[in-house]
């Protein structure tokens, strides 16, 4: 017999993965080789929130290998079968699984304000630790002539998360402060 709790927990990870998707396609501005300011993370920050890190990881990491399926061109720029795999881990496994850290970060502050805004910076900047070594490690070919892969990759990935953490960190921050009870399961 399957548990009614897990089978709600479940039907709602299905609905933020649909939710984050439905907004990873509504950009508010896009780079030129990859990445992008949007609001696709708040769902699965706030999964992590509601339900505990291990829904939190899984629901990001189903939303990675779907965003990595519809963005397949991506890993096949890539020479080999290493490198490959290296972008599939950090560019959408890890990097989008670390979403799902927020609500232990959260949980360890006692939550409210403090919380969230810890736990979701927190998790932005082990996304963009995830898009630096991809960029540094995989892409570095892309750094213009003359300057190191890695100052490349700092600046490139800086250039688009930092603002996308400032907005998800405030839209996190709107959505509790009109109904708390969305971050509690």
């Amino acid at each position: 017999m399957i548990n009614s709790s897990k089978t709600k927990i479940l039907v709602e990870a299905a609905v933020m993965i649909a939710l984050a998707t439905v907004l990873s396609y509504v950009k508010l501005f896009e780079m030129p080789q990859g990445g992008s300011i949007t609001l696709e993370m708040v769902p699965l920050i706030i999964m992590s929130y509601r339900h505990n890190t291990k829904w939190g990881i899984l629901t990001a990491v189903v939303h990675g290998l779907l965003q990595m399926i519809t963005g397949i061109q991506n890993v096949l720029y890539c020479p080999t079968l290493m490198s490959q795999l290296g972008c599939i881990l950090l560019d959408y496994l890890m990097g989008f699984g670390v979403l799902g850290l927020a609500g232990c970060v959260s949980r360890a502050l006692k939550g409210g304000v403090k919380g969230i805004i810890t736990g979701s910076i927190f998790v932005c900047l082990l996304r963009y630790l995830c898009s630096f070594l991809s960029g540094y490690l995989l892409w570095g070919a892309y750094a213009p002539e003359g300057m190191s892969p890695a100052f490349y990759s700092l600046v490139y990935n800086a250039s688009y998360m930092i603002p996308d953490t400032i907005i998800v960190v405030i839209v996190c921050l709107l959505l509790y402060r009109a109904n708390p009870k969305l971050y509690k399961s």
